[in-house]
């Protein structure tokens, strides 16, 4: 019997949870790059990075191919650059509302002026 399908999901999700493989996939989301093209771009050290492709390649979400002695990576399918579109889009919302609750608060701050936050937090016991 196979996994069901929210758990493969999760399984898949939690390959995208490590952000040098988020970023070699951004990366490759523009073009394909050799392996020496990534090293400068992800600012780690060769083995981690080669430990990050071999998941992302388990994982089949990047193919390689060999140009004399270099490795080429680039996408497997372009829904994965899709899919980090899609997040950005939603982090990008996010943020927006936690900005947009921040200026709220501080906001709601000033109108009470500069002794308020500070009588709120001591209070003499009485």
């Amino acid at each position: 019997m196979s996994a069901p399908l929210y758990q493969l999901k999760a399984e898949f999700f939690k390959t995208l949870g490590h952000p040098v493989r988020i970023r070699v996939l951004e990366l490759l989301s523009e073009r394909e790059h050799a392996v020496s093209e990534l090293l400068p771009e992800v600012r780690v050290e060769a083995a981690s990075l080669s430990q990050q492709l071999a998941v992302l390649r388990r994982a089949r979400l990047v193919a390689t191919r060999r140009e004399g002695s270099a490795v080429i990576y680039a996408l497997a399918s372009p829904e994965v650059a899709e899919l980090l579109r899609v997040a950005r889009t939603i982090l990008t919302g996010l943020l927006t509302d936690q900005a947009q609750l921040l200026e709220d608060l501080r906001a709601k701050e000033q109108r009470r002026g500069p002794q308020g936050a500070a009588a709120r937090r001591i209070r003499p016991r009485t």
